[in-house]
């Protein structure tokens, strides 16, 4: 597979609504507050669709399975290409640019290899053969401009997923759990969900706030639970933790590592 061309798509069409605005914690919770720059508080400020929107694939058909208590707005290219992970890893990648913060914009693909962001800027692109990778030069767009963003995110999302995407992350116990954290089952298929939100009890207790992308390439949306606090989850107390269209194990939890600069 080559290296795809960048296909131009609006970032965000901004609703006056946000995770943090349309879901109340339930009685007796309070919402978590994050530092305003932080990755937790970037999700719990991500804007809505509007109340009622179902999820919709890449090709703009409906999703089969509404199991959704609301729709991110999370553009999609016009194929089946952002996934479960690649929806993950475009979140982290987005609050790293609009926090200008480039040199953090690195994902791993599926052979091992480290891509950055900076590199795709200063001009370099990904000669793919195979399972062989290598940098190469040429007369590729330069700059840390949306268009090259784009053309990397788009890489990113051909060449990795759960398999690379795990292999970034740090195990994390539940108790500890925090928005950008991930449940993720590793394999083809795998699957991998993201906290968003998180409200806590006087006495200790915890609840969070699913989103998640699917096969085929579908809108990021709020997963509901099963239990009284819908869409709210409680902490899994068992060794599994089962989500609308996943069962995980409960122990599979993970969060990103603290921040690196690429070399």
């Amino acid at each position: 597979m080559g290296i795809l061309s960048f296909v131009s798509f609006p970032v965000f069409t901004l609703y006056p609504d946000s995770i943090q605005e349309r879901f109340t914690p339930p009685n007796g919770y309070k919402r978590v507050v994050y530092p305003k720059t932080s990755f937790a508080s970037y999700l719990q400020n991500f804007p809505l669709k509007p109340k009622g929107s179902p999820v919709l694939l890449y090709n703009g058909n409906h999703k089969q399975n509404q199991v959704h208590a609301a729709v991110l707005d999370f553009p999609l290219l016009k194929r089946d290409l952002i996934q479960c992970a690649d929806a993950v890893m475009k979140l982290r990648a987005e609050y790293f640019y609009a926090q200008k913060k480039y040199d953090a914009i690195q994902f791993k693909i599926s052979n091992g290899m480290e891509v950055p962001f900076h590199r795709f800027a200063k001009g370099e692109r990904v000669d793919v053969k195979g399972n062989k990778t290598s940098w190469k030069q040429g007369k590729f767009k330069k700059g840390y401009g949306r268009d090259v963003f784009e053309e990397y995110l788009q890489f990113i999302y051909s060449y990795a997923g759960t398999i690379s995407l795990k292999s970034e992350l740090v195990k994390k116990s539940v108790t500890q759990l925090e928005p950008g954290d991930v449940w993720i089952e590793a394999g083809s298929p795998g699957h991998v969900v993201m906290v968003v939100d998180k409200a806590t009890s006087d006495d200790g207790q915890m609840v969070f706030l699913l989103a998640q992308s699917y096969m085929p390439s579908q809108e990021m949306h709020i997963l509901k639970s099963e239990g009284e606090f819908s869409p709210w989850f409680p902490l899994p107390k068992g060794n599994h933790f089962r989500t609308p269209e996943w069962e995980f194990q409960t122990n599979q939890f993970f969060g990103f590592l603290n921040l690196k600069k690429s070399p």
